[in-house]
């Protein structure tokens, strides 16, 4: 057995599979597009090619030793995957993958792998861990660590250990209400950040206001989309003077994955009036898409702003396509939660980019093997 965990992470448009070792660094990966309106099978039958293709690899390279399919390569499974699923035992229903419902995957990776663990998550807690084991929320013991982007999920970290909660949802600080009388949410509430803050709500509030995407024409700064602007991964641009403050990430919209320039935008949608779209007219200037993302850091501010007076919180960090809007989202977030955070202990609280990019992912799956004590109950 190598002593490397095979991480596992599935969404709606990518599936992504690797070997990382016992620091947290992946040492090989392969990812695959999602298929379409694949049906159970397909979908399984791509993830199996995806890891039979990964163990091939790092076999022909000598990371592993023995027989891939004989599934006593690796000392562990760890899998993220999109909710709602059971846990922990992990049939999973992805409201992305309609292919998948009642999906018994930890069970069939179990089986593809025996005599190892095999645990899953919920693919926002796993970006959460990977922040506070080997990210920007490494050495805070109470963390919240958050994904903003077509949808709003998160995970907290208390006491140096993952909060899962009585059915593994804790830290889903999507789903706080932050505007009693605001638009409806996908869970079927009203007001909830989610429904606010996402991507694609936030396109249709500014469409709603009359915004025309792309009206504004080309952002001022030139390194938008170039991928040669300030790292997201960094956080050294401050975007308040006062206290402990949000680090903004770059100097406009969408470089690319945090901590990796030139990678092409993290989050993509096919409609014209995306979020990606809105915070590019946003930063040339466009009054209704400014508007719009101000009105996403205010949200944003109130839930974190209520997390943490609630959770007695260090840091928070936040990744996902739309958090690259750097100081047109960072700067409304920072007003709103200084003004709903007057209490000494909550006053500490910073909020600081998400810094591992697009193997954030991967990397918290893994520590549901690696670094039990802290990251796994059962």
């Amino acid at each position: 057995m190598s002593g490397l965990v095979l991480a596992v992470d599935i969404g709606g448009t990518k599936f992504a599979v690797a070997l990382v070792d016992s620091d947290g660094n992946v040492r090989t990966a392969r990812r695959v597009a999602t298929p379409p309106g694949g049906d159970a099978w397909t979908l399984w039958k791509a993830l199996g090619e995806l890891i039979d293709s990964l163990l091939d690899g790092a076999a022909a390279d000598g990371l592993i030793n023995g027989d891939a399919a004989a599934g006593g390569v690796v000392a562990g499974v760890g899998i993220g995957c999109g909710g709602p699923m059971t846990w922990p035992e992990g049939a999973v229903s992805p409201l992305n993958m309609p292919g998948w419902r009642g999906f018994p995957l930890r069970a069939r990776l179990a089986e593809r792998f025996p005599g190892v663990p095999v645990r899953i998550h919920n693919d926002a807690v796993c970006l959460a861990v990977a922040e506070h084991w080997r990210g920007a929320g490494r050495g805070s013991a109470n963390m919240l660590g958050m994904v903003v982007s077509t949808g709003v999920g998160g995970g907290l970290i208390l006491g140096d250990r993952l909060i899962d909660g009585g059915s593994g949802n804790a830290g889903h600080i999507g789903h706080i209400v932050v505007d009693p009388g605001g638009p409806p949410c996908g869970c079927g509430g009203r007001g909830c950040l989610e429904a606010i803050a996402r991507g694609p709500g936030l396109a249709a509030w500014a469409v709603e206001q009359g915004w025309n995407p792309g009206a504004a024409g080309p952002p001022a700064a030139a390194t938008t989309l170039s991928g040669e602007g300030p790292r997201t991964s960094g956080g050294e641009t401050e975007i308040s003077g006062d206290g402990p403050g949000v680090s903004g990430g770059g100097n406009g919209a969408f470089n690319g994955e945090p901590g990796d320039p030139g990678a092409g935008p993290a989050y993509v949608e096919a409609a014209a009036a995306s979020g990606r779209q809105l915070a590019l007219d946003a930063e040339a200037g466009d009054e209704i898409a400014l508007a719009a993302m101000s009105r996403a850091g205010r949200a944003l501010g109130l839930a974190i702003a209520s997390a943490t007076n609630l959770c007695d919180l260090d840091v928070v960090t936040i990744g996902g396509g739309l958090s690259q809007a750097g100081p047109l989202l960072f700067g409304p977030l920072e007003a709103t939660l200084r003004d709903h955070t007057r209490m000494e202990f909550a006053r500490r609280v910073r909020v600081v980019p998400a810094s591992l990019g697009q193997d954030a992912g991967l990397v918290g799956a893994a520590a549901l093997i690696l670094a039990t004590d802290r990251y796994w109950t059962h």
